[in-house]
């Protein structure tokens, strides 16, 4: 059982050496290096599908990020600097998840607002006084409705 899960663990392993770039001599000697490359593919959008990170994507851009991110983590650069010059090129765009910032959270938020405004607005509408009932008819007003009425039959 204890060995299956050794051949389980190399498999998927070698499975995630090889996805990102199939020529080793893309990969960083260091493979502490190349870990933390790795790790920054899944979190760096490629700019031609913008659905996929570059780890994911075979277009040619994310190849060519693939290096930068890779030249980036050679120099020692960190990860936070690795990002903020991805995104000093390229945007917050090319972040699968950006940070936070009070123009993100507005623009995240301001469908919620909206949706609850809207409900207070209708539960406040609901919940207003019912309209005070009109004062009854006096009898010459009865007797004219009754005209009314007894004439509209007639016809």
């Amino acid at each position: 059982m204890k060995s299956l899960r050794l051949i389980g663990l190399a498999a998927a392993a070698v499975l995630l050496m090889a996805g990102a770039s199939n020529d080793p001599a893309e990969r960083l000697p260091d493979p502490a290096k190349e870990a933390r490359a790795r790790t920054l593919f899944k979190e760096v959008r490629c700019l031609v599908c913008q659905n996929e990170s570059i780890d994911d994507s075979e277009a040619d851009l994310a190849a060519d990020l693939r290096k930068v991110v890779r030249e980036q983590v050679s120099a020692g650069r960190s990860d936070a600097e690795v990002k903020r010059y991805l995104t000093d090129r390229y945007g917050e765009f090319v972040l699968l998840k950006p940070s936070f910032s009070f123009g993100n959270a507005a623009l995240w938020l301001t469908p919620f607002v909206i949706v609850l405004g809207g409900g207070a607005i209708l539960l406040l509408r609901a919940r207003r006084a019912p309209v005070a009932p009109t004062a009854p008819l006096s009898s010459e007003e009865e007797a004219a409705l009754a005209a009314l009425e007894g004439g509209n039959k007639q016809a």
